[in-house]
Order: structure tokens, then sequence, then C-alpha cells
């Protein structure tokens, strides 16, 4: 990590050099599957991915903020969300982000960008409305310490295997049912088999690699920002209230925020699943009392 007044963290760092670590071996795994699967094809084979994976790396933060409809502010159109940034740049000796604001009812806030320089944090209209000064500057420190640890950047390189294996599941699918009318048999038509089901294994795997990485890494952005603040109370308030929020947007705007939850202070909807496996964040319990806990250690003498 760039040097920062942000709390180090050893876990997270751990974490993400292993998920980058095991990412990159599916990533060798499933291109030599497919470089063997269509040998006489393998230049479009590199081509595909390549391309996918500079789309993916480079405008997955334009992507991802013109996905939620938001708009880069200037400190003239919102001074008190760009005053509490500063502040809280200084604090953390961060160079400051471009600040944006979506037009949604659903109060959330997210952060994106490959670097610390490229990085863009985002709050929406209706976290505004309901945050109090000091609630909303635990929320933005929480958001700024994902930009200072750089895990954004790892969870969108490991998000794109999962793209990639997903878009190769689409195209063999295509192809098999085009030639399904013509009767393939041998080699061609058990590619059509087995090309959908390994792109699905490594989908699979990938999805609960960043899954347990972004459960962490909240809990790591909740630590960080509490720390830098030295307000704990106010981040878990942020958080009770935002949770308690939820419940009252309609479940339509929530499901059109639902994809974008393992970027999100606080996902949109949180089914229950079996013990979390296929939760992108740590439960409301686990949060609080973590900030519960850094609250004591920041009482004691």
């Amino acid at each position: 990590m760039a040097h920062t007044r942000y709390a180090p963290d050893r876990g997270l760092t751990g974490r993400m050099v292993t998920t980058m670590f095991l990412i990159g071996l599916l990533y060798v795994l499933f291109m030599s599957v497919l470089l063997v699967a269509f040998r006489d094809a393998w230049p479009l084979v590199l081509l595909l991915t390549g391309g996918l994976f500079v789309a993916q790396f480079w405008f997955s933060d334009r992507i991802a903020a013109y996905s939620m409809g938001a708009r880069e502010v200037s400190p003239r159109q919102a001074p008190e969300l760009h005053a509490a940034v500063d502040r809280l740049c200084a604090l953390a000796d961060l160079p400051k982000p471009r600040v944006a604001i979506a037009d949604t009812d659903v109060p959330n806030a997210f952060a994106t960008g490959r670097s610390q320089e490229k990085s863009l944090v985002c709050v929406t209209t209706g976290l505004l409305r309901r945050l109090e000064p000091e609630e909303l500057e635990g929320v933005l420190a929480h958001e700024l310490s994902h930009v200072a640890h750089r895990d954004v950047a790892v969870m969108t390189f490991a998000a794109f295997l999962g793209v990639l294996a997903g878009t190769i599941t689409r195209v063999a699918l295509w192809s098999g049912f085009l030639r399904g009318g013509r009767g393939g048999q041998g080699p061609a038509a058990l590619l059509v088999v087995l090309i959908p089901l390994i792109s699905l294994v490594v989908y699979a795997l990938s999805f609960l690699l960043t899954r347990l990485l972004s459960r962490y890494r909240e809990l790591s952005a909740d630590r960080g920002g509490a720390l830098l603040t030295g307000k704990p109370s106010a981040l878990g308030s942020a958080l009770t209230k935002i949770s308690g929020q939820m419940s009252r947007i309609p479940t339509r705007d929530l499901r059109r925020a639902e994809p974008y939850n393992a970027f999100f202070f606080a996902p949109a909807l949180s089914g229950k699943s079996l013990s979390g496996l296929f939760s992108s964040h740590p439960s409301l319990e686990r949060r609080l009392a973590q900030l519960a806990s850094i609250s004591r250690e920041l009482g004691r003498p």
C-alpha cells in the first residue's frame, strides 16, 4: 500500500495476494483449456480474452459509474460533500479522488478506480438525505479506505475471470446451437458440452474467491475508516440507519442495484445464504461488533 495514514491491514494484503495468485492460476488453466480446444483459432482466443481484460481493467470504473447513473460534481455543485472529502483526504494524506453523486433513493456509496490517482467516490442522493454530517463522514472514510488499500483494483481484476468464463459459456452455447441443427457428432459435439461445463466451474470458483475477499475487505474498510476519524459510533450509526432504510426502498430499485453489491458500502439486497458463503458483505451484527470493539480500544488510556 502507498503511504497514507490509514492503518495498514496485513490480513487484507495477504488475502489480496492469495486471491490474485489463485485467480491467476485459474486463469492460466482456463486459457490452456481454451487454447487446446480451439487450437486452430488461438489468435482469436487471445484477442478476445485480451480485449476483455483491457476493457474490464481500464474501463470498469466508468462502466460502474455509468451503470449506477453517477455524475461527477464540482465543489460548487456539492460544497458540503467536497468539504468532507477534502478533510478526510488531508487527514489521511491521500490524493483526492473524483467525487460523484448518483440520483437514486437507494442509500449507498461506492468507490471505483484502478489506482489512487484514478479513483472515484460516489454517494447516492438517498444517502445524502438520510445521514447526519458525522455519519456521512464515516461512510466516506470507509470508501476512501478501499482506495488507500487498493482493494478496488484487486476486486476488478478478480472479477475479470468470471466475466470471461460467462462470455465463453454464452459463445460456446451459441455456436453449439448453430451446429446442433446439422447433426454434429464426435469431438466437436463433445466440446459443445465440455466448454460450458468448464466455464461454469471456473465462474463458480472465481465467484467464491471474490466473495471471500469482498467480505473481509468490508471489515477492513470499516476498521480503517473508524480509526481514521476516531468515531466508530458514527460509522455504526450510519450502518444501522442504512440497513434499516433498505426495507423501505422499492424492490425494483434494489434489484437494479444488486449486481453492484460487492462495491457498495452496504448490500442493496442481503438474503440469507448458507453460512453467508455467497454474501458480498459480512453481517450487520459482525460489523457493529467490530466497531464496538474499536470504540473500546480507542477509549482505553
